[in-house]
């Protein structure tokens, strides 16, 4: 296996977790450029000389198990500096002689107070802060292998952090890739710049030439359709896609009638005036709506969306000669939590519409640019591109659209109900000057109705809820904390402005263990 980059890099070997790609993202916010591959793949693995780190992720596996996943001994005598993480600390600990136990009484979910035994490079600065890690294992190392030290312990995992100093091998029982390990970045810093001693020079903006070449090199002579929603992710595909092949280039927006209020029309005119692509705009909401009557299931849901788009831009790709691929500004949170991106265990949460929606036999093929790229990383493109600030910086919109924010059936009088308590909520942050401070907002429509009274007569209308949070990346997030008097105004105006809708609730749930999305 050959590296995609001839460049020095970190390499991440993904058993499985959910949260590999953070692992990515930490080692890319600190200016260095890092590769995930499988267990398998490691084993073909070629230019040793490039990796400076290897870093062993989480995953739900265990190896207490006869068969268990690993990668070859002879990598560990490449002398090149490892990092394990969770499962990579127990299968560190396995593959040197230590000893892992499993046991409801030493599982660890959540917060843990660490505390340090002894001082090592992986943990300088590490502990001076708040000492709260993530936990997420059922196994534990209850012996040390032969030739490691114990650095630190919780009070249910006495061996938490060990190392082997001259082999520079290291183990984390923690997740310090999360946001809820205090001072979790401190720990790659380290092993990257003090153990690996590998240079900060890798940049998101440095991308846009590669993927622009990328484009270029596979499509060649051929068209692309884009579907473009006018959110950052399509907007950034489509610029960027423009870039490389421009006149052969097509974008068709679909509006399905599940698209905020007025949206579509605004996005329309900006990208035929400003950017001058080449959009063509169609209707199909009567179409959208018709297929998901008295549909309530959400993955039935998105599978519909999903193959309606499809069967779409397939019909339009007739009409065009030369069109051999659809573009889409799949990111990779959406892949993750639909389909593992490396072939590992990861267990799948649910489907996206342009991923695990699509269809399994499609007559275009795919181009997604974005693939391994988070949603800041996409705003940095963007930036790059000269996509408008307002755009850019739209927070993130499902592709399914209000079709998973109106729970359980779908009809059109729900749509335009909850287009009209959106667009207030939406309007007030930017009013309050709080949009910018929030990673994704919106209001859904809950599939209840409750009693009211307004002025003497007695309602009985839906119940409208909103969510706010706060992310850096979308794998994990937390509501924002409105002041009670936005709250108070909020609900006030969708209840006076909004017709069948008589009462609102603010949803205060964190990811995980919700998601941000209802459905």
């Amino acid at each position: 296996m050959q590296f995609q980059h001839n460049k020095e890099k970190i390499l991440i070997v993904d058993f499985g977790s959910q949260v590999t790609k953070l692992i990515a993202r930490r080692i890319r916010d600190l200016g260095v450029y890092s590769e995930i591959i499988t267990p398998r793949a490691i084993k073909n693995l070629k230019n040793f000389n490039l990796i400076k780190g290897i870093i062993l992720s989480g995953g739900p596996s265990t190896v207490n198990k006869k068969k268990f996943e690993s990668i070859p001994k002879e990598i560990l005598l490449k002398k090149i500096p490892i990092l394990g993480i969770c499962y990579g600390l127990q299968l560190i600990a396995k593959l040197y002689g230590g000893k892992i136990k499993s046991s409801k009484k030493r599982r660890e979910f959540g917060r843990a107070i660490i505390m340090k035994k002894r001082s090592s490079l992986l943990t300088r600065k590490f502990f001076n802060s708040k000492k709260a890690v993530w936990m997420s294992h059922e196994d534990a190392v209850v012996k040390l292998p032969k030739n490691f030290s114990n650095i630190a312990y919780t009070r249910e995992s006495k061996l938490t952090i060990i190392e082997n100093k001259k082999e520079k091998i290291y183990g984390v029982q923690f997740h310090p890739e999360v946001t809820h390990t205090d001072n979790g970045n401190q720990i790659f810093k380290n092993f990257l710049f003090l153990i690996c001693k590998i240079k900060s020079k890798w940049r998101v903006t440095s991308q846009k030439n590669r993927l622009i070449q990328e484009v270029k090199k596979k499509v060649k002579k051929n068209r692309v359709i884009c579907a473009l929603s006018g959110g950052v992710d399509s907007s950034v595909v489509a610029l960027l896609i423009n870039k490389a092949i421009k006149k052969k280039l097509i974008c068709i927006m679909v509006d399905t009638g599940l698209m905020r209020k007025n949206e579509f029309k605004y996005t329309y005119v900006k990208f035929k005036n400003k950017y001058k692509l080449n959009v063509k705009l169609i209707n199909a909401s009567n179409i959208f709506l018709k297929k998901l009557k008295n549909v309530s299931n959400p993955e039935k849901k998105r599978k519909i969306i999903g193959n309606l788009f499809i069967k779409i831009f397939e019909r339009e790709a007739k009409k065009y000669r030369r069109v051999k691929y659809l573009a889409q500004g799949t990111l990779y949170p959406d892949i993750i939590e639909s389909r593992s991106s490396t072939g590992s265990k990861t267990s799948k949460i649910k489907s996206h519409h342009n991923v695990g929606g699509l269809p399994k036999k499609m007559n275009l093929e795919l181009i997604e640019p974005l693939k391994d790229f988070f949603k800041d990383e996409v705003r940095v493109l963007g930036n790059s591109l000269g996509l408008s600030h307002d755009i850019c910086y739209k927070h993130p919109f499902p592709g399914p659209g209000l079709g998973i924010r109106i729970i359980g059936n779908i009809t059109e009088e729900k749509v335009k109900i909850l287009q009209e308590a959106d667009h207030i909520f939406i309007k007030e942050l930017n009013k309050s000057f709080l949009y910018n401070k929030i990673w994704q907002a919106y209001a859904a429509l809950l599939p209840i109705k409750t009693v009211g009274v307004m002025g003497d007569t007695r309602t009985y209308e839906y119940t409208c809820l909103l969510r706010a949070v706060k992310s850096e990346d979308g794998m994990s997030a937390d509501y924002f904390n409105f002041p009670k008097e936005f709250l108070d105004r909020i609900a006030n105006k969708i209840v006076n402005n909004v017709r069948g809708i008589n009462r609102v609730v603010y949803d205060i749930s964190s990811k995980p263990p919700s998601t941000i999305e209802l459905e």
